[in-house]
């Protein structure tokens, strides 16, 4: 009567592939609330004018809407209106997490299977490389004499 049994053969490549599945869906639902949110908020300005001009109000006079910028969001344009002392602290924690993620999967998979004969705990060279990388740029990107508030890097 053991018909609900969970089998770690059956259940392992749907739990591999759930990550990445989940990831996706989540960047999408960001980007779709992120556009709902300024569509919104077009919306409130254009009644706040229609509004304005209803009572009279010259529409030259009538402020143009206030919209959080257009971003790519990795800032890797040069043409961002973020600063380079905030593109380099966005670099600088992916860097620390992705790299910390890495040598926690070698931690971990060393622990899990400990003999000689399986090297399955180079796995998390992979994302330890990528966040020595990212630090590595954080670095090199970091604003030095005194431009640490400046938006134009040159």
């Amino acid at each position: 009567m053991n018909l609900m049994r969970i089998d770690s053969e059956f259940f392992m490549p749907f739990l591999v592939f759930a990550i990445p599945i989940i990831a996706v869906t989540g960047g999408i639902a960001a980007g779709i609330v992120k556009t709902l949110g300024r569509q919104r908020l077009m919306e409130l300005h254009q009644r706040e004018r229609i509004a304005a001009i209803e009572r009279g109000m010259d529409p030259s006079k009538i402020p143009a809407p206030v919209l959080p910028p257009e971003e790519s969001g990795w800032g890797w344009d040069h043409g961002s209106n973020r600063a380079p002392r905030q593109r380099a602290q966005g670099l600088l924690i992916g860097g620390i997490i992705t790299l910390f993620s890495g040598v926690g999967i070698m931690v971990f998979l060393m622990l899990l299977a400990p003999d000689e004969k399986h090297t399955v705990w180079a796995v998390g060279i992979i994302p330890a490389m990528v966040g020595a990388g990212l630090l590595l740029s954080s670095w090199l990107i970091w604003p030095r004499n005194g431009n640490a508030g400046s938006t134009n890097p040159s």
